[in-house]
């Protein structure tokens, strides 16, 4: 058996565990810098410690067998193999023309922020929520107004739709679906009243879509665009396969905009700057993974609920005060320790200090994550058995 045969082989073991560190690798290699350590497990940036699936990796060494690194234009098959993914798996059809590569998600976002928007316009977003989405438009100069979500006694969020009906109009709102940190898939109702909000409001909408594809136990995503005519006709959707895959460091993000002066107006300034020109192994490796990966995203799946499951289970048998809250989809666990009792700076150091797990801390996501914790189970099974009996140590000793 070949050296590649065998890796190849070891990309469909999730129990394998692979080293990170000194391959710049913002996960393993910025610890000391964020948490003032670096011996401590990383469970905070959202990729997963999963090998690459291989046939990814393939299809990159193949373009990689020829010598000449030169200019490239977009495949043939980049467009036919996004619109049959989202159609197969979210029954969502859309049209060549809707499709143009971006340059990444938070800055598509920060692209839509400046070309619809001027200093002093006003951006919302419903927090808790992924913080670029408010980091991206307030370094733009922009007026970023919150519209908390609403947590219910189910351990669920609802958007605050009284408070959206309130809003002077005009502007972007950005919406994570599914929910980035709590892995909450929104119903079509509830993105319809969003998306009749708005359009009466005149705000378009910036759907981020990365986990779209990462729905568990059987659900299903609804992408904004086509829960209502309205949604069609305000929306800029952003989606990629990294999250799915595992690969980030391809950048292979796009956008799909199906009103055609929004698509226009936006896509017509991409091409002036030239942003929607990808890098020669973006469309390679988004090609392979939405042509390739169905059965490799099944596995995965499967792994992660497995972790899932046991994150939910050992908090409930061993952590009296944290609470695992079940996504819907993606790979992220809500951690709720507000029953711990414990301020912001004793709570990250519950996790950082005592139980040396480097997480994401809840408040970065707006005020309303206080007392929660953002966990990536994105790991092999041992990793994860060990960053709860760490964190049950550390709880036991308050």
């Amino acid at each position: 058996m070949t050296n590649c045969q065998t890796y190849a082989m070891s990309m469909y073991n999730f129990d394998q565990i692979i080293e990170r560190r000194e391959t710049g690798a913002i996960k393993t290699d910025r610890l000391k810098e964020m948490f003032g350590r670096d011996d401590i497990i990383p469970a905070w940036v959202a990729d997963m410690d999963f090998a690459t699936p291989p046939f990814i990796i393939d299809a990159l060494r193949r373009r990689l067998d020829h010598p000449v690194l030169g200019y490239t234009r977009e495949p043939d098959d980049y467009r036919p193999a996004i619109i049959e993914w989202q159609k197969r798996l979210h029954g969502w059809e859309i049209q060549p023309e809707w499709i143009s590569y971006i340059p990444g998600i938070v800055k598509g976002i920060g692209m839509v922020v400046n070309f619809f928007t001027r200093p002093g316009d006003e951006v919302y977003i419903m927090p808790p929520v992924y913080h670029p989405f408010r980091i991206t438009p307030e370094s733009n100069g922009r007026k970023v107004v919150n519209v908390p979500l609403i947590e219910d006694g189910e351990s669920r969020y609802h958007m605050d739709y009284e408070a959206l009906e309130k809003l002077p109009g005009g502007g972007l709102l950005i919406l994570s679906n599914p929910h980035n940190p709590a892995g909450q898939i929104w119903s079509r109702e509830e993105l319809a009243r969003l998306a009749i909000i708005c359009k009466s409001k005149g705000i378009i909408v910036i759907s981020d879509e990365i986990h779209a594809d990462m729905a568990h136990w059987g659900k299903r995503h609804v992408p904004f665009a086509m829960s209502c005519p309205e949604a069609a006709e305000i929306s800029i959707t952003f989606g990629a396969p990294t999250k799915t895959f595992n690969i980030p460091g391809v950048v292979s993000s796009f956008a799909v905009v199906p009103d055609r002066s929004l698509r226009e107006r936006f896509f017509g300034w991409l091409g002036a700057n030239e942003f929607g020109d990808a890098p020669v192994f973006s469309h390679i490796a988004a090609i392979s993974a939405y042509r390739e990966g169905w059965e490799w995203r099944r596995r995965m799946l499967e792994y992660v609920e497995g972790n899932i499951e046991y994150v939910i289970d050992y908090c409930e048998r061993n952590i009296p005060g944290v609470i695992a809250r079940r996504p819907d989809a993606s790979f992220l666990v809500w951690l709720d320790c507000r029953g711990l009792g414990l301020d912001h700076d004793a709570l990250v150091s519950l996790f950082v200090d005592k139980a040396g797990l480097a997480l994401n801390d809840g408040e970065m996501f707006g005020a309303q994550g206080k007392g929660f914790m953002r966990l990536n189970v994105a790991s092999p099974r041992t990793v994860i058995e060990t960053m709860m009996s760490r964190l049950s140590d550390a709880v036991a000793t308050l």
